[in-house]
């Protein structure tokens, strides 16, 4: 007599309905975060050719970003700014007429509560040596000195609309001073959320591209090194006891286990980000005929879901709104 299986499990997988309803997992528009990059001094936007579908916009362009964003249902956008003039001491993040600030508030009058404004915090992207930080007489990133400015940085940005302040630039104790200088200004309702496990990455290379980095060198002594996990839930703790509201893993797929157990230990949102070298990989690879460009983005980002993100910032998030809405299998 022959032996047939006592259990079938391939009865919940028939159909897109049975499907859709056996889901472990699912993904709405809400939680999907879409970066933006915003370039003084031009007058159109500027595809950039290593990310492909992705643009450098003028300050001009950001409330019609915004529109899109905001009709596609998505949770929010992340701004990082593009300086026409870079110094020392990045003194464009801390100027209200900064291109940042000023895209925070053109961003946040367009968006009219409809989605999140949160802009990216860190130094990177206006000084001339392209670190994280200021630099002390050795050439060191200095921590301490650094932190100062971005108190002052959260102020501004958040008088210029922001709701939540992406602290990116994994200095020691950022979290608590930015804390206490939004509330020492009046700004106690603008969230953070902490970068909390940033490691060290090359998939970070076409974004280097998008903000035209002048880093030489790396960034090695201050975000993680790759080969540590435990490390990346002992900086989220850090941050979540200096008064994060989120905290972040970054780059995502890489690190699917730190995000996991970051998830697991976390009393606080826990946030991802697709970070672009994630995205090109596809894009190119889809372009070149070798994977199914649609299948392969939402099954990246189910995998990013499942493994413990609230929230996933990606390049792909006005696109795959629709798809959601539509009522598309990501897979």
């Amino acid at each position: 007599m022959t032996s047939f299986p006592t259990r079938r499990l391939r009865r919940l997988r028939g159909t897109p309905a049975l499907r859709r309803l056996a889901a472990e997992h699912h993904l709405v528009p809400s939680q999907l975060v879409l970066p933006v990059f915003v370039k003084e001094g031009i007058t159109s936007s500027q595809p950039i050719a290593s990310m492909p579908g992705v643009s450098q916009h003028p300050l001009d362009a950001i409330a019609d970003v915004v529109d899109e964003a905001a009709a596609a249902g998505i949770g929010g956008i992340m701004i990082f700014g593009v300086p026409a003039v870079r110094d020392a001491v990045g003194s464009g993040a801390t100027d209200p007429d900064g291109i940042l600030n000023r895209a925070i508030a053109v961003a946040a009058r367009a968006a009219a509560g409809r989605l999140t404004v949160q802009a990216d915090l860190c130094l990177d992207e206006f000084t001339d040596h392209g670190h994280c930080g200021l630099l002390a007489a050795d050439g060191s990133v200095d921590n301490d000195a650094t932190l100062e400015v971005y108190a002052e940085m959260g102020v501004a940005q958040a008088r210029a609309g922001a709701d939540v302040l992406g602290l990116s630039g994994m200095m020691d104790g950022q979290v608590a001073a930015v804390r206490a200088g939004l509330d020492a200004a009046g700004f106690a309702h603008v969230a953070i959320l902490a970068y909390s496990a940033k490691y060290a990455s090359a998939f970070y290379g076409p974004f280097r591209d998008a903000v035209e980095s002048t880093l030489q060198g790396d960034r090695r002594t201050y975000q993680m090194d790759p080969a540590n996990a435990r490390e990346g839930v002992e900086e989220a703790l850090v941050d979540i006891a200096e008064g994060a509201d989120v905290v972040m893993v970054k780059p995502a797929m890489p690190y699917l286990d730190v995000l996991a157990r970051v998830s697991d230990r976390s009393n606080v949102p826990v946030w991802a980000y697709q970070v672009s070298g994630e995205y090109a990989m596809i894009e190119h690879a889809a372009a070149a005929g070798l994977i199914d460009r649609e299948r392969a983005i939402g099954e990246s980002l189910l995998g990013i879901r499942r493994a413990g993100a609230d929230v996933i910032l990606t390049y792909w998030a006005v696109e795959v709104a629709h798809w959601l809405r539509a009522g598309k299998e990501l897979a």
